[in-house]
């Protein structure tokens, strides 16, 4: 052996060592919630949603083999988290001051802040619809077609002297500039009024004012009926302080809950009425049958569920309160090393534009 050694030596080869193979790396436990539309819900017996998506794609991307362990909600699975039980919570989970103090979180991967949804009154569609057509800026934009329509019309009355020649048509002066008034207001006509190059050349002119004009009142009249039923869904609700007395729908453990419990336990008379929200889709029924006064929720989650219901009798009374960053939890039992690989590759994956090309997804899944 000795020689073999020495043979070697002499010839400039090192000797051959046997290495161990590489140790296999840990299954991690991957805790999420159901019911949490659209970040994370079991459909059909497959995970789905936002949080779920770009999870994957970080395990696949570094290779973790992971195992999804279902939770209650995100406080079991927070809870679960501090205490190792689980390697890594998944979803659109808060990262309040509370939970920071207490919980290891990952790189944010986006900003939301929490809502308020109550029913409609009847009525506001139809009072939204009238405040728009009375508005100052809709007046003011008609007033101005009808100005620039007025000034064609005598541009074709002075062009077509020597053409059609409206001053001497048998209807008269002013019913003739009144044809001419109305055909280029409208559309139909145009070959009665004008027979020159340049009357056709201000008739073309007339029809770009009209296209033009009905799309800017269309779009205004749109926007602002849309921005009057989101924020005059209840005229009474201006803050959380006015929810006092009243039923509101929330999941429990969440962000919107201990908001609440904190605003009763500040001495609110009469307090918020908590009542169970199990799942973020049972807000319709609960709302729709008088059960709850209003659902609160992140902005994300209320979005979801007003775009995939089939009716308008909801809205957003409050929106973008508290803003925070959402992130997944990691228990402090994981290693640095996988926690840097999954915040490398999250951090990856926002700048690549796919984290917001996942929630686009997710909010436009039926």
């Amino acid at each position: 052996m000795l020689g073999a050694l020495a043979l070697a030596f002499s010839l400039g080869a090192a000797p051959v060592m046997a290495t161990a193979p590489p140790p296999q790396t840990a299954v991690l436990r991957v805790g999420v919630a159901d019911g949490a539309q659209p970040c994370s819900y079991r459909e059909r017996g497959s995970w789905s949603g936002m949080a779920v998506e770009l999870w994957q794609r970080i395990a696949d991307q570094e290779r973790l083999p992971y195992v999804l362990v279902p939770g209650d909600s995100a406080a079991s699975l927070l809870e679960a988290t501090r205490r190792g039980d689980l390697d890594v919570a998944i979803g659109c989970i808060t990262v309040s001051p509370e939970r920071l103090s207490t919980t290891r979180f990952s790189l944010p991967f986006q900003e939301s802040g929490l809502g308020v949804m109550t029913r409609r009154n009847q009525l506001e569609l139809g009072t939204s619809l009238l405040r728009a057509l009375v508005a100052p800026d809709l007046i003011r934009l008609l007033l101005a077609y009808l100005v620039l329509i007025s000034l064609l019309s005598l541009g074709v009355w002075q062009v077509e002297r020597n053409g059609s020649n409206p001053a001497r048509w048998e209807v008269g002066r002013r019913r003739a500039f009144a044809l001419i008034f109305q055909v280029l207001a409208t559309g139909p006509g145009t070959n009665t009024v004008v027979v020159s190059a340049r009357g056709h050349t201000l008739v073309f002119l007339a029809y770009l004012v009209r296209i033009v004009t009905a799309s800017l009142l269309v779009s205004y009249v749109t926007l602002n009926v849309v921005r009057g039923n989101q924020e005059l869904t209840n005229r009474n609700l201006r803050n959380l302080q006015d929810l006092a007395g009243q039923r509101v729908a929330v999941r429990p453990g969440t962000v919107s809950d201990e908001l609440l419990r904190r605003l009763n336990a500040t001495g609110l008379e009469p307090p918020i009425q908590l009542q169970t929200l199990e799942r973020i889709t049972q807000a319709d029924p609960l709302l729709g049958s008088g059960a709850v006064d209003a659902v609160m929720a992140d902005d994300i989650q209320l979005d979801y569920l007003l775009h995939q219901l089939p009716h308008k009798r909801y809205g957003l009374a409050l929106r973008q309160l508290n803003p925070q960053s959402q992130a997944f939890a990691l228990s402090p039992a994981l290693s640095d090393n996988q926690a840097n690989r999954i915040n490398v590759a999250l951090g990856r994956l926002k700048r690549d534009g796919v984290v917001t090309r996942l929630r686009q997804q997710a909010m436009n899944k039926s």
